[in-house]
């Protein structure tokens, strides 16, 4: 059988390779970036980069991978979105100057930190549409804003972290602190719901390619 290349990088890592430890923050950082990019407050956004805040928590996982070479229960991937989502909250924090409370926590992101409906949408028809036709992409934003709004939150985190993120069923359970088959449910539920909003999109952008 072949192994995931990134399984042997995390073996060799906590076997002691340096190297394979640095590949393994470097294969990992444009999707941490993405994560937080999809999260930050718009105000922060202006002060500090996605960048910044993934450095941050890759600090935090040199210091701290041995901890989590200790146990089992965090996969390596949902372990560092952990500590990226702390370093974006303690970011948020210090621009708040701790005077704002980012609310009750659900698995490893605290609430405060959850995508919006706006973030999705505007991810969405950024990767999806060409800069033509505003007027049109104002559109279809808005049909795919509603079809993310009627979603539960759950549900759209699942979304966001199966379709967007492209982490496994069982990453994005580990995250969110729920049983695989619960987030597959919910995965299939939400996906159903926003399809319609999905080819409309998708319709809009061969159009522009035109």
């Amino acid at each position: 059988m072949t192994l995931d290349p990134a399984e042997v990088l995390v073996a060799r890592a906590r076997a002691g390779d340096r190297n394979a430890f640095s590949q393994l923050l470097e294969t990992h950082t444009p999707a941490l970036e993405r994560m937080v990019s999809l999260r930050i407050d718009p105000r922060l956004g202006r002060r500090v980069e996605a960048a910044d805040i993934v450095q941050e928590s890759l600090a935090l996982a040199a210091q701290r991978f041995g901890d989590w070479s200790s146990q089992e229960r965090y996969p390596f991937v949902v372990w560092l979105r952990m500590l990226t989502a702390q370093a974006l909250a303690d970011a948020l924090r210090e621009h708040h100057r701790q005077k704002r409370d980012l609310g009750r926590e659900v698995g490893g992101i605290p609430a405060g930190l959850h995508t919006t409906c706006e973030r999705a949408a505007d991810w969405l028809i950024s990767t999806h549409t060409s800069p033509t036709e505003a007027l049109r992409r104002d559109e279809v934003r808005a049909l795919v804003l509603a079809a993310l709004a009627e979603l539960e939150d759950l549900d759209r985190e699942v979304l966001v972290l199966r379709y967007f993120e492209q982490l496994t069923n069982e990453q994005a359970a580990a995250e969110l602190g729920i049983d695989p088959g619960t987030a597959s449910k919910r995965f299939a539920r939400a996906l159903q719901r926003i399809r319609p909003a999905l080819r409309k999109l998708a319709d809009h952008g061969s159009k522009d390619e035109r």
